[in-house]
């Protein structure tokens, strides 16, 4: 009874100290403006809830809670964002007529099943434990439930799922519009343009195009060292501007 007690104990302080973490990490996610931001917020509570699994004797639901949906999913998510990039501006303009109103409907009604299947399963009916479901072993349980009573759920859902990819893939897809230019035609414009090199880097103010122009000085000196003895012999005769460094 005293192990029973104890087990109940932590379940508690597990929830308690997890539970909150979820539900403020889920508040910030809806409130962040910042696509990133809300991802992030997302992985806390994905975090929680394998916490929570872990405390209910679901390993396996904890492991996958945080293998595939924090570290895989959400992790390409955020790397597609990164790569990509989403203007906190853009995510406001409504593209749908009337989605902000259906997203409200449907997510009542997500809320209500949610509710409706909790109160289903906390209205004290004859029960079975967690020892007693997970006899067999917790995979070994989810296991044949997946493949038996829900087979058909889980076979929708994969339907869904590789419905969803490739949507996403057709709408990331965009066609070369008939104004973009191929190798030769960018390098011809280079040409063109009167600067074929290269511009200088991040950090270089260059008042002259010119390798033997030497580098300046804090001071306003030249840098010694700074053109190849080659260099500065050749351009003598050039009085042009030289490379401020900062």
């Amino acid at each position: 009874m005293s192990a029973l007690a104890a087990v109940s104990t932590g379940e508690a302080i597990t929830f308690w100290v997890l539970g909150p973490l979820a539900v403020i990490a889920a508040v910030m996610m809806v409130l962040s403006r910042n696509a990133v931001h809300a991802a992030l917020w997302l992985a806390g509570v994905m975090l929680a809830l394998a916490g929570l699994y872990a405390a209910q004797d679901a390993p396996f639901l904890a492991a996958v809670q945080v293998i595939v949906y924090t570290g895989a999913v959400l992790m390409l998510f955020l790397f597609v964002l990164m790569l990509v990039g989403v203007d906190s501006s853009d995510s406001l303009v409504e593209t749908l007529r009337g989605q902000r109103l259906a997203s409200f409907v449907l997510g009542l009604g997500f809320a209500v099943l949610l509710i409706s299947a909790l109160a289903a399963g906390t209205d004290g009916g004859d029960g079975v434990g967690l020892e007693e479901v997970n006899a067999e072993g917790n995979v070994i349980g989810i296991a044949r439930l997946l493949f038996t009573n829900y087979v058909f759920a889980f076979e929708i859902t994969s339907a869904l799922l590789i419905t969803a990819a490739l949507g996403a893939m057709v709408l990331a897809h965009k066609e070369k519009g008939p104004e973009s230019l191929n190798q030769r035609q960018l390098s011809r414009a280079r040409f063109a343009s009167g600067h074929p090199h290269p511009l200088p880097g991040p950090g270089v103010f260059a008042e002259h195009d010119s390798t033997a122009t030497a580098a300046l000085l804090p001071d306003g000196s030249e840098a010694p060292g700074s053109v190849d003895a080659a260099l500065s012999e050749a351009h003598t005769g050039d009085t042009g501007g030289s490379v401020h460094h900062r």
